[in-house]
């Protein structure tokens, strides 16, 4: 499960480094704003990135999320007792696990229907998010079953 933790927290890592990148005012994937808020976000009518502040506050969320796999497997001292670090990561990776499953609804085609995210969301984002979800998951029952 180690190996799994660490997978994890790595793909948590880039993630919120893109986050941090957009926050700073990076446009990859994009040639400017625009183009790049239609890659990430995808929302109807975008024309431009978040602000920093929603760009970081993304990135400090995903970097708690990126410590958690590596609390849970003791690869730091946690404050925190297993059980709740366990049952913490279930709940995070429910969230991965509904953004990603959210990706493809017609609901969420309505509400994010710019291209190349609406592609780009079908193709990567959400079956990561999903992923994300699933190592979340199998790390917290594990650590329930042990």
């Amino acid at each position: 499960m180690t190996a799994l933790a660490l997978i994890l927290s790595f793909v948590l890592l880039l993630i919120t480094a893109l986050h941090v990148y957009w926050g700073i005012g990076g446009i990859w994937p994009g040639k400017d704003q625009a183009s790049c808020a239609r890659a990430v976000v995808g929302f109807h009518g975008v024309d431009e990135m978040p602000s920093a502040g929603a760009s970081f506050a993304v990135a400090a969320c995903l970097a708690l999320a990126t410590l958690w796999p590596l609390a849970l497997e003791g690869v730091f001292a946690s404050p925190f007792p297993r059980e709740g670090l366990a049952t913490t990561a279930l709940l995070i990776g429910l969230v991965f696990i509904g953004r990603g499953v959210a990706g493809f609804t017609p609901w969420w085609r309505r509400l994010a229907p710019e291209q190349p995210f609406a592609r780009l969301d079908r193709l990567y984002y959400s079956p990561l998010c999903l992923l994300i979800g699933l190592g979340f998951a199998v790390l917290a029952i594990s650590e329930f079953s042990a």
